[in-house]
């Protein structure tokens, strides 16, 4: 039986190293829950596409960037399921602590190549819709969108964090 301690005094949630573990475990399936529903979309909506009567219209350029989106959206459903496999496998083996920082790695790269697919996508409709350039100019702009949204935005909100914290214990 574990010894009631708090692993992180100070932090108002008075919890077992176990009961952290399993609090940090649930969240990180809710955001794999989240990231997944978007993946799926994205990966039917792509499907779809073969089968619509103007697919046979992309050029080469727009084909292997089809199927490069294809195989991203492959992979990401299979990185985003993979903490669930994961879970089935280790199971009562009481390594909960491991499996949340390879869940948080695996949700992580997960983020990374949904990322990657929602700037591809993003491209490809506007160089089939309008133009080479333009599909260019998504790809860009989306990747800076993303990269500020997903990596900047919570460096930010860390640091002010930390200012926070620093002023208020001083």
């Amino acid at each position: 039986m574990e010894a009631h301690m708090d692993v992180a005094p100070g932090d108002g949630r008075n919890e077992t190293a176990n009961q952290r573990s399993d609090r940090n475990w649930n969240e990180i399936l809710q955001e794999l829950r989240v990231a997944l529903t978007g993946t799926q979309l994205i990966g039917g909506f792509l499907i779809a596409v073969a089968f619509q009567p103007r697919f046979d219209e992309l050029d080469e350029y727009q084909l292997r960037l089809y199927l490069v989106l294809v195989s991203l959206a492959g992979l990401a459903t299979v990185i985003g399921l993979a903490p669930v496999t994961l879970h089935r496998a280790l199971f009562r083996r009481k390594v909960k602590e491991r499996l949340v920082l390879t869940g948080n790695r695996l949700l992580v790269a997960h983020l990374v190549v949904v990322g990657l697919l929602l700037v591809g996508v993003t491209s490809l409709v506007f160089d089939v819709a309008v133009s080479r350039p333009a599909g260019w100019w998504a790809l860009g702009i989306g990747a800076v969108i993303v990269f500020g949204a997903w990596v900047v935005l919570p460096l930010l909100r860390a640091a002010a964090d930390d200012d926070d914290e620093r002023d208020q214990s001083a």
